[in-house]
């Protein structure tokens, strides 16, 4: 499991020294090997990519469209919203975004969760939606931290995430 997370790691920081990183590598080279040790591709889990959303925005008569990039669904409950961004970009451009998405999940009593990455920043969303959303992040995690390799702490999030909804 480390040798893989060492070798995304690698693939990565040796990638982002050729070419600005689009949104689809940053999931080819980091999000995929996490969701694969994470056992999301397997049952009970289901993935999504690239779900087409409307949300309404209860202040303007407006519609706004978008694509939410990876959903992880567990027994047909939404689990986690995964928003990646190229890797130019602060993941605090995402963190709007992804919670936009998140509250359109269907199953507003289930707490749901997100991470947003551009491929070498991590952060974790917990969205609860009882009365008031409420919403916490976690720190960030860093790739390129060259002291260790925090691949090692997203996929250990991930894992826990998995256990959630039983």
């Amino acid at each position: 499991e480390k040798q893989v997370l060492d070798r995304a790691k690698a693939n990565y920081l040796n990638a982002i020294k050729h070419r600005e990183i689009s949104e689809n590598l940053v999931k080819m080279t980091v999000i995929a090997p996490l969701l694969a040790w994470a056992n999301f591709y397997q049952l009970p889990f289901d993935i999504v990519d690239e779900n087409s959303i409307d949300v309404s925005v209860e202040t303007q008569d407006e519609i706004i469209k978008g694509r939410i990039d990876i959903i992880v669904f567990k027994h047909h409950l939404w689990l986690l919203v995964i928003e990646s961004k190229n890797a130019g970009l602060s993941i605090i451009n995402g963190i709007p975004q992804a919670l936009t998405y998140m509250m359109t999940n269907p199953h507003p009593e289930q707490p749901i969760f997100g991470l947003v990455t551009n491929g070498d920043d991590f952060q974790f969303i917990k969205l609860v939606k009882q009365n008031l959303p409420e919403y916490a992040l976690s720190k960030k995690f860093t790739i390129s931290n060259p002291q260790t390799n925090e691949l090692y702490h997203v996929l250990s999030i991930l894992k826990k995430l998995g256990q959630v909804i039983n």
